[in-house]
């Protein structure tokens, strides 16, 4: 695998350091003020996470994507899901695919990794999950939601079988897919706004969700089951 290297402007009122991972792209002029040649300071192996990290809980879990308008983000999507463990996408309606380039752009091959399948309606897709025994929680805001923090007991469970429901940016989850949802969850905010960028919010949702099982003590598992 090549190294990666950081260069040095030679410009000592630009000072610019940057990094190159392609040996075909090593820099002649800085691309900030445009001085020759910059200085190689140091080469490096890119990190990588320690393998006895990812051992995440039982769950599993797909998530359904309603009506995500952006290919950056859904491609964003597919990359938290190959890191988190998803095991399916189901994109719906007008979701963007894999082989548009705003997705590979920004998924970087985790769309060929990650098992996916469309749907024309997200009802569809809800449905289906539904009638094969997922439980399907919408990742939602509103007076009916809990917070996702309080779903970690049931995620936990090594029975767990869950359908995380994303909406479109704008609109939020489809009323009537929100009809068959067991449980609204929200991600709680601090902060002046009262929403993520969807693709930030799910990338949180799906971490906790397959980790959740990391954060429960011990007897836990015999919590009572919430229904909403």
């Amino acid at each position: 695998m090549p190294k990666n290297r950081i260069f040095e402007c030679t410009n000592l009122e630009c000072g610019f350091r940057f990094p190159v991972y392609d040996p075909s792209d090593d820099p002649h002029r800085c691309p900030c003020c445009g001085s020759l040649n910059p200085i190689l300071r140091v080469q490096f192996e890119p990190a990588r996470v320690d393998p006895h990290l990812c051992r995440p809980s039982e769950i599993v879990l797909e998530a359904v994507l309603d009506n995500i308008r952006s290919g950056y983000n859904v491609g964003s999507m597919f990359r938290s899901s190959d890191g988190a463990g998803v095991s399916r996408l189901h994109l719906c309606g007008l979701t963007p695919t894999p082989g548009q380039n705003a997705v590979a752009k920004i998924s970087l091959g985790a769309e060929q990794a990650v098992p996916w399948v469309y749907y024309p309606a997200t009802l569809q897709a809800a449905a289906s999950l539904h009638e094969n025994g997922f439980r399907l929680w919408a990742l939602e805001g509103g007076s009916q939601v809990v917070s996702i923090f309080d779903m970690i007991p049931e995620a936990a469970r090594p029975d767990a079988r869950v359908a995380l429901v994303c909406g479109n940016e704008v609109s939020g989850v489809d009323p009537q897919v929100l009809d068959l949802c067991e449980q609204r969850v929200a991600i709680p905010m601090a902060g002046i706004k009262d929403s993520l960028n969807v693709a930030v919010a799910f990338g949180i949702a799906v971490y906790l969700l397959r980790w959740a099982g990391r954060f429960q003590p011990e007897g836990s598992q015999n919590l009572p089951r919430i229904t909403g």
